[in-house]
């Protein structure tokens, strides 16, 4: 019996050989530099934190260089894929603008010549190399059972040996003759395909990583699964075929992933293929109780990226803040550039950390905070409106019926040098602005009165005020002059000079006075500037919230 006899006996349905599918996919037509990169994630449950991170560097990497950045679908754990998975990454990565020149991007229909890009669909791929791997000796078929490979792992215990299935735990049916291979394949019994490793835990593989530079590690000696008993390969095999006829350059993923180098590099050798530039990107990690752990899916709401839209924290600050942890740089070059587009910054390997991202949600919502600052009134308004309508329906209709009073609200001290930074996300705006609208400001609402809490000296200030002092034609150094007028007639400092030295004189001071107009117009004794506010709320609704008191 030929090897190729054999082969055909243990995969009988295999369509194409290797030869047919290496010309299918041939090299890509790019320039010399530019890198082919990849996200690949698996439907088995929402988009992490990291994949997006991963994603943003793929995309930044390849299209800065004038390549390509694809997206492919690793479904072969299909026990663990969740329904409507496949849609799910692809609809979040699309709410985060993330954009890929291939993929199953149409409605999960390929865009691209090197698809199918789902690798389920893929199954002939596999087998055909996998088919020319058992040709070349270099890969056999094993009818290990669960329960022999249980007590081969108990023996390992016992004896502290490494667990696995390799050297002389493997030699049986590694020595197994073809003949009787065949026989137990007609007598039914399920195998899977293994790979007939030629490494050697006791020497060293060195990768140089474009991150971390050499990484020397021991060699592969396991006899991985190739093939499942359904001939749907495994991760490891899948991914060395796929970059191969993808012509990925570069693979950016978790540094997690560090320990199956010598497992894929054994592959890409074994199949003949060259292996790519690894780029392990620095783990994004949080901290708890005083330790570092990696963000878990489990345990963390911000693992998932639903979440920040869930809150309305715009997509584009998470992106400003997920390259300040690709790149060490980033930062200083934003401050530079608050407008500048993220595109024209050049994303560095040698810029990349080595050990893990430290994941801060202040700073994350620090970075909205400037980056909503520097939008118009009308963007905010907008990106409010359209969070609501997912999530607030209710103040998304109010927005609507208000738009002319929400716009100018959120205009308050927002073109200036120094523009205000009330809030971090769309979720924070109801709560900033909810008392511009009438229909919110009714009876019984409670009041942050400060120092000036009598009711009938409270109606005082008001009352004189409005009839005497308030002008809404006044600019705002006039405006908060005639303030002073009326502390001074109400026996209020109106120098906080003079009343810090003698505080005993006055039966208070211009900011008691100003909280009390403030607080009585808004409830709140922090806002915009209340000149503004003011001007918004005409004298008319002035009047009737007065009134309210």
């Amino acid at each position: 019996m030929t090897r190729e006899e054999f082969a055909n006996i243990l995969l009988p349905d295999v369509l194409h050989d290797r030869a047919y599918y290496e010309a299918k996919y041939p090299k890509r037509n790019l320039e010399a530099g530019a890198m082919v990169t990849r996200l690949a994630p698996s439907p088995t449950g929402f988009v992490h934190i990291g994949s997006l991170y991963q994603a943003i560097a793929a995309q930044k990497l390849a299209h800065q260089s004038g390549g390509v950045c694809f997206l492919r679908i690793e479904d072969t754990d299909q026990k663990r894929e969740v329904e409507n998975g496949i849609e799910g990454i692809i609809n979040s990565l699309k709410q985060y603008e993330v954009s890929f020149d291939e993929g199953p991007l149409d409605n999960g229909m390929d865009v691209g010549n090197y698809g199918p890009y789902i690798q389920s669909k893929r199954k002939d791929i596999y087998q055909a190399f996998v088919k020319d791997l058992i040709i070349k000796d270099l890969a056999y078929p094993s009818f290990l059972t669960e329960e022999e490979k249980e007590a081969i792992t108990e023996k390992q215990k016992k004896i502290k040996s490494r667990i696995g299935y390799f050297g002389p735990w493997a030699m049986d049916e590694r020595n197994m003759s073809m003949e009787m291979a065949v026989q137990k394949v007609k007598a039914g019994l399920p195998y899977v395909i293994r790979l007939k490793s030629k490494g050697n835990f006791l020497k060293r593989v060195v990768i140089k990583d474009a991150i971390k530079g050499d990484i020397s590690i021991p060699e592969n000696d396991m006899d991985i699964v190739l093939l499942k008993q359904d001939g749907i390969p495994t991760y490891h095999f899948a991914h060395a075929v796929d970059d191969t006829l993808m012509h990925t350059t570069h693979v950016t993923r978790g540094d997690e992933w560090i320990s199956s180098l010598p497992i894929h590099v054994e592959l890409f050798e074994a199949l003949g293929f060259k292996v790519p530039t690894y780029a392990h990107l620095a783990t994004i990690q949080k901290e708890e109780d005083g330790k570092k752990r990696k963000i878990s899916k489990r345990k963390d709401p911000e693992a998932n990226v639903m979440y920040y839209l869930e809150k309305g924290i715009p997509v584009k600050a998470v992106e400003l803040y997920l390259m300040t942890l690709l790149n060490s740089n980033f930062e200083e070059w934003y401050l530079a550039n608050p407008k500048g587009n993220i595109q024209d910054f050049t994303l560095l390997f040698d810029k990349m950390s080595v050990g893990g991202a430290l994941f801060d949600m202040e700073k994350l919502l620090n970075i909205s905070k400037n980056y909503l600052s520097l939008l118009t009134a009308e963007e905010v308004y907008q990106n409010t409106l359209d969070w609501a309508k997912k999530y607030d329906s209710d103040f998304a209709n109010l927005l609507e019926k208000e738009r002319e009073v929400a716009i100018l609200t959120l205009n308050i001290e927002r073109e200036s040098e120094k523009p205000r930074k009330d809030f971090a996300m769309y979720s924070e705006v109801k709560e900033n602005i909810w008392y511009m609208f009438k229909e919110n400001f009714t009876e019984n609402l409670k009041y942050d009165w400060q120092k000036i809490t009598d009711k009938t000296e409270i109606k005082h200030i008001l009352d004189i005020y409005l009839a005497k002092y308030y002008d809404p034609k006044d600019d705002n150094e006039e405006w908060f002059n005639k303030v002073k007028l009326l502390c001074d007639e109400l026996g209020y400092a109106s120098n906080m000079k003079e009343y810090k030295q003698n505080p005993e004189k006055f039966k208070g001071n211009v900011a008691d006075v100003s909280t009390v107009i403030r607080v009585a117009l808004t409830t709140s004794s922090r806002t915009p500037n209340l000149k503004d506010i003011m001007a918004i709320l005409g004298m008319q609704e002035i009047q009737r919230r007065v009134g309210l008191l």
